[in-house]
């Protein structure tokens, strides 16, 4: 029974799971725009808004939890440097998700994942 687990599994074990969340948010905070599978994209909203609300307090704590969480100094740089202060005024919904067409070797739902205030 699947009671109370929120997110996907896509077939592979947890900590290379957390390991691709990581990968795609450090990806996703240095060049602001991925381009990835659907269902990886709606899972990363999940793990990536997080911590952007975080770091809008910017202290010593909140550094080290988020970088805790990333395990890059430089994603972690840009986040509390640029893109906190693009992110200060908006109650949530930091990413946008805008489905592109099926890839061409196995027909997967594509996406492009970028920051709501990109510059």
């Amino acid at each position: 029974m699947r009671h109370r687990k929120s997110s996907r599994k896509f077939n592979i074990p947890s900590n290379q799971r957390l390991a691709l969340l990581r990968g795609l948010t450090n990806q996703l905070l240095k060049q602001e725009t991925i381009r990835t599978t659907l269902p990886r994209a709606k899972e990363l909203r999940g793990f990536a808004e997080p911590i952007i609300t975080i770091s809008k307090n910017d202290n010593l704590a909140n550094r080290r939890l988020v970088f805790n969480r990333l395990r890059d100094r430089e994603a972690v740089t840009k986040l509390f440097d640029s893109i906190r202060a693009r992110c200060l005024h908006r109650p949530g919904g930091y990413l946008r998700v805008l489905k592109l067409d099926l890839r061409n070797g196995d027909a997967a739902d594509m996406a492009i994942v970028e920051l709501v205030d990109s510059v």
